[in-house]
């Protein structure tokens, strides 16, 4: 089924202003190379996006210094701004940004449910809005949280998993509720990676796995460019990977057992203290044997991956 006139120009203004991001300021003819549209089309587009507010001449294309094809359009980065939260188990990091990403705000406070649920959730959403305030801003257009946990595919929200403190699915709610902002949550993995894909480790690449160690282990997928959930939002959760030896296997509520019990900090830290090195500067001390015995541990995990997903490239990050 071919898509209604107002669909089909979302998608085109979509698609141009990712590519403004991208690549910076363009030209209209650079914008029908990069696009694959029409003239007309992307006159409309051009025309369209700057009278919404969302595009401006900055200047003009050194090649082509005369006339309207010369003109090179960009985003006006102050038309919207949006807001980042990070929220870990007893903390969150907020970040306030423009439609270009440059950080305009951001602070750090430590949140944990000792005193409830209620005020931990007041204590993040008061952090944000001192922050949006300290920027300048007055509403965010949007606002992305990034937290442990499974995202539900259909509903888009965190879901109720084992060890996720309570405060973290009420703060979710509480943003939608007193937000006039459009609200987004994603597993803290899953956007890692995308920051890979988009300016990392991974820029070039339409299929890697992030593998991520830190005090729990988890692991992204990206395939054809695009970040995999799974049927249950469960992909990538490599904790619970069965491996022999451990003791044990992992459950549906826990991960002992299974990777996870090799490879994060807690796991690290004790065969450091095994070589006899301080658990806190062992991985950046050079010991050999003790970084062999790491690499062993993740390659088992890595190659698990690799001998289902083929991904062509593993790339590794965290906090380990």
């Amino acid at each position: 089924m071919a898509a209604s006139p107002s669909t089909a120009r979302a998608i085109n203004d979509r698609l141009a202003l990712r590519l403004l991001q991208d690549e910076g300021p363009l030209t209209a003819a650079q914008l029908k190379t990069l696009t694959g549209l029409s003239r007309p089309t992307v006159a409309d587009l051009v025309e369209r996006l700057r009278s919404s507010g969302l595009l401006h001449v900055v200047g003009e294309a050194g090649a082509e210094r005369r006339g309207p094809n010369a003109k090179l359009y960009g985003i006006v980065a102050g038309r919207a701004h949006l807001a980042a939260l990070d929220v870990r188990t007893r903390s969150v990091s907020v970040a306030v940004a423009d439609l270009l990403g440059t950080t305009l705000a951001e602070a750090s406070a430590p949140v944990g449910d000792d005193g409830g649920t209620g005020p931990a959730v007041e204590k993040a959403v008061a952090l944000l809005e001192r922050t949006v305030k300290e920027a300048g801003v007055d509403a965010p257009h949007s606002v992305a949280v990034g937290a442990p946990g499974l995202i539900e595919p259909v509903t888009g929200e965190l879901r109720d998993s084992t060890g996720l403190p309570a405060w973290h699915r009420r703060l979710v709610a509480v943003l939608q509720e007193r937000l006039p902002a459009r609200v987004l949550v994603e597993n803290e993995t899953n956007l890692a990676a995308l920051a890979e894909l988009r300016e990392g480790a991974a820029r070039d690449r339409e299929d890697f796995v992030l593998l991520w160690l830190g005090q729990g282990v988890g692991a992204a997928v990206v395939l054809d460019g695009r970040l995999r959930r799974g049927a249950s939002g469960g992909a990538g959760e490599i904790g619970f990977l069965p491996v022999p030896g451990t003791g044990g296997l992992p459950s549906a509520t826990g991960c002992d057992g299974g990777f996870h019990e090799l490879a994060c900090t807690a796991a690290v830290e004790a065969l450091a203290r095994e070589h006899g090195l301080a658990p806190e500067t062992a991985l950046a001390s050079g010991h050999e044997p003790f970084l062999d015995a790491v690499a062993r541990r993740l390659a088992v995990g890595a190659a698990a991956v690799a001998s289902v997903l083929d991904p062509g490239c593993v790339v590794l990050g965290g906090e380990t």
